[in-house]
């Protein structure tokens, strides 16, 4: 899939998680895959076996909904020995003090608008945590290892960038140039955030990007950076009808 001129690159934002099926902001909960969550990771493994795809490096999250998205795909790609970084910058954006609140119970005691605003402006933090909250990171051990002042207590996506975005130009764009074929199994706002700056989105263009769960996404790069492809792996109605839902989720319930 790698000649000279080109790099290549996969993400995968990762299945479908407990708090995804019922609804939760979660953020940087630390919850596990549904069985069909898992069943979507297992075939986005599937499709890029199928589609001749092999892989040099990996990168995840600290949160095992992303670690075990990568587990499966690379179980179905016979590749559990690459090697595998797992680092907080890739996480979920952090939700703040919605963490664990329905998102359409959300939507009704806020408005819908203001639930939007939240999960989609590019600027808006939602409600900040307390400081020592059970959810705030500065008092969790996943997170002992990260300088405390690198910590957030809520986060907009512009934050979330400002975390993925510099992870990724100083860690994961090396190995690219280097030739490495590398796969990102991550979230739905940390992938956003590398989305954003591959495609030179701007703020307003990146708040409509949907990207699927447990679908691959390939990117092909020329040497300046570039995007001379992107595309999904996978039965395309799938996705399309994925996208779709991604889209729904913070609505009030009818």
């Amino acid at each position: 899939m790698n000649d000279d001129q080109t790099m290549q690159l996969v993400i995968v934002r990762h299945g479908e998680s407990e708090w995804n099926k019922l609804n939760l902001f979660t953020g940087w909960t630390d919850v596990d895959l549904t069985d069909t969550g898992r069943e979507e990771a297992h075939a986005g493994g599937k499709a890029l076996k199928e589609a001749g795809y092999d892989f040099d490096v990996c990168y995840t999250s600290l949160l095992k909904r992303a670690i075990h998205t990568l587990n499966c795909v690379l179980d179905e790609l016979d590749r559990n020995w690459l090697p595998v970084t797992k680092a907080w910058q890739l996480n979920e954006r952090h939700y703040g003090a919605l963490q664990g609140l329905n998102k359409a119970d959300a939507a009704a005691e806020h408005g819908e608008d203001q639930v939007k605003i939240w999960r989609r402006s590019f600027d808006v933090q939602p409600p900040a945590l307390e400081p020592g909250d059970e959810r705030d990171p500065h008092v969790q051990e996943m997170f002992r290892d990260v300088p405390k002042e690198d910590l957030p207590y809520t986060e907009c996506l512009k934050d979330t960038i400002a975390r993925a975005w510099p992870y990724f130009e100083q860690e994961i764009k090396p190995q690219m140039e280097a030739g490495k074929r590398v796969l990102i199994a991550a979230h739905g706002n940390s992938l956003r955030a590398l989305v954003m700056q591959f495609e030179k989105l701007t703020p307003e263009e990146i708040l409509e990007v949907n990207i699927p769960t447990g679908v691959p996404c390939a990117y092909t790069f020329d040497k300046d950076w570039n995007v001379v492809d992107k595309h999904y792996i996978g039965d395309p109605a799938t996705i399309e009808a994925k996208i779709n839902a991604v889209a729904n989720q913070g609505k009030v319930k009818k």
